[in-house]
């Protein structure tokens, strides 16, 4: 039977994540990170001092043993501020899980500590311009010279990649020769080796993390930066999949809910006609759809979370999850703008921001399309 009740412990956690974001990220510190296209290092800092980045990881090696449902109140309370920031966390936590599942002890006690502590981001480098939800077609390659690897390609569309200390998950073909599943190795690339070169897309949203075309020319990677033997990339990148999408789903709830929240709030005092606008039922009505669909979205993901923290087997469930609360973020997004009318698209309000977020929300993590696809697979279908 699946409990939906926070435990004491995870009440007082969602209660300080609120207060730390209400502390350190009021909505006009929020505007101007946006505006500058900034990642917000003293605010990722205040995480770090806070115990937010050692949330997912074992006691043993400095972590508090937090599960799937910690995590995602977490990020859920981040999000309803900023998905854009939490991109950087959720990223970071990605890989460090790879890293704590699929790395060597020498690797754990090196790189963990440093992604808990704040020291360095991790990115993920999947996406290429040839190879999106194909991730078999990646052409980014790695061959063994001596005790380095020498990388060459491209990567695309890679979160963080370029903000500082970031060291980029780096999916790479170490046999071109073979099938993917077992000739694609990690290796983990400091973003300012030499040969590595970065550029800075200028994105509709989420500008803040920042969206990375990364190119790598023979970049000398040591060979103790391969995680999980070469070949096991593949068996790397599925290890983590479910965390990956449990965390997108939670941060598109919390944004989702924020959407809600600012709409309703707008509605109760802005007034035409003597009124406010939101005792017109024409609104009313778009507000209580907007509410209910988002926690439609949440009790989803809680589920899926839950089976996850039990561990259990929840591709389908956190698949579900992460496809239905991508697109309600969006659509209530959407809504929001109207409700708002001008000030809705107008800078100096947070829900263009909303908007524009949003919208990636059904692309990044694998795109809505895919869930719906690998949804079908699950159920005994074949979607072509």
């Amino acid at each position: 039977m699946i409990d939906f009740d926070f435990t004491e412990e995870q009440e007082l956690l969602r209660e300080s994540v609120a207060k730390l974001m209400e502390q350190h990220a009021p909505s006009d510190m929020v505007r101007r990170h946006d505006k500058a296209q900034t990642f917000p290092y003293e605010l990722y800092q205040a995480w770090a001092d806070a115990g937010l980045l050692r949330l997912p990881f074992p006691e043993e090696l400095g972590g508090v043993d937090g599960n799937a449902v910690d995590l995602a109140i977490v990020i859920h309370e981040l999000s309803r501020t900023s998905t854009d920031f939490t991109m950087g966390m959720g990223g970071s936590m990605f890989c460090g899980l790879n890293i704590l599942r699929n790395g060597s002890a020498e690797q754990k006690a090196y790189w963990l500590p440093r992604v808990m502590n704040g020291e360095i981001i991790l990115a993920i480098g999947i996406s290429e311009p040839d190879a999106g939800s194909d991730v078999g077609a990646i052409k980014t390659h790695a061959v063994l010279d001596g005790d380095h690897y020498v990388v060459n390609g491209q990567k695309l569309w890679t979160t963080g990649a370029g903000l500082k200390n970031s060291v980029i998950s780096t999916y790479v073909k170490t046999d071109r020769n073979t099938h993917y599943r077992k000739g694609m190795s990690l290796l983990l690339i400091d973003n300012d080796m030499p040969g590595v070169e970065f550029r800075k897309l200028d994105m509709l949203g989420r500008r803040c993390a920042g969206t990375y075309e990364v190119f790598f020319r023979d970049v000398r990677v040591p060979k103790d930066r391969l995680v999980g033997g070469e070949g096991g990339g593949w068996d790397c990148m599925m290890s983590g999949l479910q965390y990956e999408r449990a965390v997108s789903a939670a941060g598109s709830c919390g944004g989702a809910q924020a959407v809600v929240d600012i709409a309703a709030a707008y509605a109760a005092e802005r007034r035409q006609f003597g009124q406010p606008i939101g005792a017109f039922q024409s609104i009313a009505h778009m507000i209580a759809d907007m509410q209910t669909e988002v926690d439609a979205a949440r009790l989803l993901t809680w589920r899926a979370v839950w089976l996850v923290s039990k561990d259990r087997d929840a591709l389908k469930e956190i698949t579900m999850a992460k496809l239905f609360a991508g697109e309600t973020y969006a659509k209530v997004a959407n809504m929001g703008v109207q409700i708002m009318g001008g000030y809705g698209l107008n800078a100096e309000y947070d829900m263009q921001r909303h908007f524009r977020d949003a919208r990636s929300a059904t692309i990044a993590a694998g795109t809505s399309q895919t869930q719906r696809n690998l949804i079908a697979g699950l159920m005994g279908l074949k979607a072509r």
